[in-house]
């Protein structure tokens, strides 16, 4: 089910003067602590309002995590009540965003990551993952929940060799997220663009095949897109109860999807093997249980490239 809303439109950078690429904020990546020790920005206070749930914080809830109000609380629960392997299903994308960065940095080589969508602070985020393969690593973490920007100056935690930072963007909005990440990545040097479990947010009439496509056109050869997705292909009406208690609660609508559909999404780009797969069976490090989440997950070369030695074995 859902991580957050695919609005994601500036960045924490606004409260910042701008600084050369790749000069990204140092503290220490073994305290997880300091990534709940940010504090909340006038903005960010202004635009929250614990009244409305939240895609992001409704899927903290999911995965254990305190940053959430009664309002969020209660659509969390609605859904479990109709779906209850939604828990599952959000801990398991959490765990494949873990096992796909490691895979990118590691056997691929890749040193910078785009993560749109990223949510509120969670252990083995895409920067900590990252920098344990590969502490040069340079991430760019893309939301727009008001309590998630509260958190951006602990979000930048980064070991000295690498570099992290924060964009308040609207993914929809390409060229503002590519321009504000240009401040951190090179995108003349291979970068994976982590599209977790936010596409489904994004409704048919906004093209997010389209907005897929016009990222991967931005990118350096070797390069790659990584989408997981909320379907209700497993269980057709558990997952369709579950869904539409959601969105008769948050404002920003969940759009569920076909195989076929996510599939489309990759917008041609080939695919690394298996292809597009129930989100556990993706390079799963042991045998993992039949549609423990109700969620595809795939990774393609953007453009076309061989440069990772395992991705066509």
């Amino acid at each position: 089910m859902p991580k957050h809303s695919h609005t994601a439109a500036r960045s924490a950078q606004e409260s910042r003067q701008p600084r050369p690429r790749g000069s990204g904020a140092s503290s220490d990546p073994a305290c997880p602590q300091t990534w709940m020790s940010g504090t909340p920005s006038a903005d960010a206070t202004l635009r929250l309002d614990p009244s409305v749930p939240h895609a992001a914080r409704v899927y903290g809830y999911w995965l254990g995590g305190k940053d959430h109000y009664p309002a969020d609380r209660k659509v969390a629960e609605e859904v479990i009540r109709r779906r209850p392997q939604v828990v599952a299903g959000a801990r398991a994308n959490r765990a494949f965003l873990a096992r796909v960065v490691r895979y990118l940095a590691a056997d691929c080589g890749i040193r910078q990551f785009l993560d749109i969508g990223t949510g509120l602070p969670a252990p083995a985020s895409t920067h900590q993952v990252a920098q344990a393969v590969a502490p040069d690593s340079r991430i760019v973490y893309v939301d727009n929940d008001p309590l998630v920007l509260a958190h951006a100056r602990a979000l930048l935690t980064s070991t000295r060799e690498g570099s992290c930072d924060y964009l308040d963007a609207d993914l929809r909005d390409t060229s503002a997220v590519l321009a504000g990440a240009s401040w951190t990545l090179d995108f003349g040097q291979p970068t994976a663009v982590l599209l977790l479990a936010v596409l489904h947010f994004i409704p048919d009439a906004d093209d997010p095949a389209g907005i897929v496509a016009t990222l991967a056109r931005q990118l350096a050869p070797g390069s790659f897109v990584v989408i997981s997705h909320v379907t209700s292909d497993f269980a057709p009406g558990p997952v369709t109860a579950g869904i539409s208690a959601y969105n008769s609660l948050v404002p920003t609508a969940l759009v569920p999807r076909s195989h076929a559909q996510v599939s489309a999404l990759f917008a041609g780009l080939p695919l690394v093997p298996p292809g597009v797969v129930p989100l556990t069976e993706w390079r799963p490090a042991a045998r993992p249980l039949p549609h423990a989440a109700d969620l595809y997950a795939g990774v393609a070369h953007a453009p076309a490239s061989r440069s990772c030695p395992f991705a066509l074995a």
